[in-house]
């Protein structure tokens, strides 16, 4: 989820900072009636962004979000206030906000962890879900014995998060409906990622060109290249090796060559131009070795 890691965080933030600005529920608006102000506020499509039923669980929770920036500091006051609040519907706030901190660390099986956590509050948070399916997609190797049933819960995940993207995700009134619509694009396109990267990984790979294809589409206007990288390679596993020297020199324009990504998708490029004859569409920092072995594809 490196692509968009700035828009979940953006719009995971804007959530959080809706609760933060809330009144409790149980507050009366100025000249109206309980619940008035909420009522008014509400999404048109989505579910209910969650609200603080008592003043006290409102302080705890603005206690527990001033840690914010620490991703260590915030899982254990997000797991005091769930202590204190067993029942608060904040709790998902504080939890996916510290998701998104160990992902920006870099820290995967704390994602994890978390991500897991809110399953278990909302099995049907798609950002949790998606989470959780990258995870397990990006840090199942082969030679795991468990491999099928990480791939397994990777795959039932993703799929879900596909149902509830539309039904399950809390969006903060006022939001600008592009930001809407691209988050939700990007949650769907890292959806379809994960499942051809499954796909891919079980050596299925014109399912994995197709989901590969659907996560393109889900986002036009900011394709993946990494994504990218792994249709050429599905082609490329397909003997389809024209079509995959299209994809190839697409993702090396879309990198920099000295980064992961930039250096693999060179070196696809580089022995698709061998195979095939073509010419690249962008200078090579390498000469193509003969013989080289399709690179695998890259982690996120």
């Amino acid at each position: 989820m490196n692509r968009g890691i700035t828009v979940v965080v953006m719009l995971g933030l804007a959530t959080a900072m809706f609760a933060r600005q809330q009144t409790p529920a149980t507050t009366t608006p100025a000249g109206g009636q309980p619940g008035a102000t909420q009522a008014a506020a509400a999404p048109a499509q989505g579910k209910q962004p969650p609200q603080a039923k008592t003043q006290p669980e409102f302080d705890a929770y603005k206690a527990a979000a001033a840690n914010a920036n620490d991703p260590v500091a915030l899982e254990k006051a997000a797991d005091d206030f769930a202590s204190k609040f067993p029942q608060s519907e904040l709790r998902v706030l504080l939890y996916r906000v510290d998701m998104h901190g160990y992902q920006t660390a870099n820290q995967a099986d704390k994602m994890l962890e978390v991500g897991h956590k809110i399953l278990a509050i909302d099995a049907d948070d798609p950002e949790a879900l998606i989470g959780v399916a990258e995870v397990l997609t990006e840090r199942t190797r082969d030679t795991d014995l468990d491999k099928q049933q990480r791939w397994d819960e990777a795959s039932k995940d993703a799929q879900r998060a596909l149902q509830t993207v539309d039904t399950d995700l809390p969006i903060p009134a006022g939001t600008p409906q592009d930001k809407v619509d691209a988050y939700k694009g990007y949650l769907r396109s890292s959806a379809y990622s994960i499942l051809g990267t499954i796909q891919f990984n079980q050596e299925k790979y014109p399912d994995a060109e197709a989901y590969y294809q659907k996560s393109i589409d889900a986002l036009p206007s900011q394709p993946d290249p990494i994504v990218i990288l792994r249709l050429a390679l599905s082609l490329d596993k397909q003997n389809r090796y024209g079509d995959a020297l299209k994809q190839a020199d697409r993702a090396v324009e879309m990198t920099q060559d000295g980064t992961t990504a930039g250096q693999l998708a060179r070196r696809e490029r580089d022995r698709l131009v061998q195979l095939t004859g073509g010419i690249p569409s962008t200078p090579s920092s390498t000469a193509p070795a003969s013989g080289t072995p399709t690179p695998n594809p890259p982690k996120n």
